[in-house]
């Protein structure tokens, strides 16, 4: 049985703005290394394929570290737990801009994704706790306007600090915010005990359901088309379109529009056809990232299709609640796990794209690696439909008791 909020606890706003301030930093640093290859893979001496590696890094301990942590951390209070993915975070970002070394960045850019998926779960459902079921898909939006707001406004500071500061300081920016959000979080969210009993083995038993593993590769091969793009954006404004750098950070803005756009969208969409949502999401995506390499030509036909593209990011809203309704009780490991997928695409893509790179394909063509990607993850949510329907037979012929 769970405790009461404390009587000092803050107003409900005040903690949901902390939550999101966390997400406003998590947001920004995941983004903002995209933004940012061309200068640290310069400073280090690395090929752009190489230093699309770090990038992977980072995607790499999401995956790991947001059911790991959702499984061994179901019994530690979500205020506790909170507090000390932040500070986490906050000193794997720390570390990354004292980086000196291929090898070290790799390091410190995996350290810094392992909190990433588990915040974003745990900080949903306290968001939900603290403003009941009726309001729970608020809570949650406005907890994630924190990463999509940072691709509108965080991700272009921390470009330009890196531009102008060098690349080392947006890293220590993105640590300061994670501090900031921890202090907050210590002085605002209540203090509200943990269920007691064996919440780990109901946590793992979402793993045993074919449609969470159906629901997960719609994200991590799907969504896979807009990073395999995004990681190379600013390189091809720079080297394609013919921009200077100072153009960098209004195209990354023009993204974030997109990506909060089609987040709210697909958020309305998706609480009247869950699944069809998802489906059009992903067609969309298919034609904007097949309409990219025609783009990049000038800044005029790019930002259309950057936008465009952002756009497809309301697959995540569509998937989180899938994934919650395909869950059971397993919701904190579910939460988690969308991350994990998510950026298991942020792994996949740029690394896809890497390879097209390597192999003497041309940056537009980026966006060729991401409609393949969009492809797949159409075949997966056909996989997921089609088996909905075989098993809405057998309940409806069930006897009505």
């Amino acid at each position: 049985m769970r405790n009461a909020p404390d009587s000092s606890s803050a107003p409900v706003g005040f903690v949901l703005f902390a939550l999101a301030l966390g997400g406003f930093a998590i947001g920004t640093t995941e983004f903002a290394a995209m933004s940012l290859l061309p200068f640290f893979s310069e400073e280090l001496g690395l090929d752009k394929p190489t230093a699309g590696h770090v990038i992977s890094a980072y995607a790499l301990g999401v995956v790991i570290g947001a059911p790991v942590i959702a499984v061994l951390g179901a019994r530690i209070r979500r205020r506790t737990l909170l507090i000390g993915l932040m500070v986490t975070f906050a000193l794997g970002n720390l570390l990354t801009a004292t980086s000196g070394s291929y090898q070290f960045m790799m390091l410190s850019r995996f350290l810094s994704g392992l909190p990433h998926g588990a915040y974003f779960g745990v900080a949903a459902l306290l968001a939900a706790e603290l403003v009941g079921a009726h309001k729970r898909s608020q809570a949650f939006a406005r907890v994630m306007l924190g990463l999509t707001v940072a691709t509108i406004a965080g991700v272009p500071l921390a470009n330009g600090i890196g531009q102008y500061f060098g690349w080392r300081w947006a890293f220590v920016l993105v640590s300061g915010l994670a501090l900031l959000a921890a202090a907050l979080l210590h002085l605002s969210a209540p203090r509200v005990a943990e269920p007691e009993g064996g919440a780990p083995l109901t946590e793992l038993g979402a793993l045993a359901k074919p449609q969470v593993w159906l629901t997960l590769a719609i994200g991590a091969i799907g969504f896979g088309g807009m990073f395999a793009v995004y990681t190379y954006l600013a390189s091809t404004v720079l080297q394609v379109t013919n921009e200077p750098p100072a153009m960098i950070p209004l195209t990354l803005a023009v993204f974030g529009v997109g990506l909060t756009i089609g987040n709210l969208v697909a958020g309305w969409a998706a609480d009247k056809a869950l699944m069809p949502t998802a489906g059009a999401v992903l067609v969309w995506s298919l034609v904007a990232l097949t309409i990219y390499p025609f783009t990049t030509g000038s800044l005029g036909t790019l930002c259309p299709a950057v936008l465009a593209i952002g756009c497809g990011g309301g697959l995540a809203t569509a998937l989180q609640i899938r994934l919650m309704d395909v869950a059971g009780q397993a919701q904190t490991l579910a939460a988690a796990l969308n991350h994990s997928a998510f950026n298991f695409a942020n792994a996949l893509g740029p690394w896809l794209a890497g390879m097209a790179l390597a192999a003497g394909w041309g940056l537009s063509e980026t966006g060729w690696v991401g409609s393949l990607l969009a492809i797949c993850g159409l075949f997966f949510w056909a996989w997921s439909v089609l088996l909905d329907r075989r098993q809405t037979p057998k309940a409806e012929m069930a006897p009505a008791e």
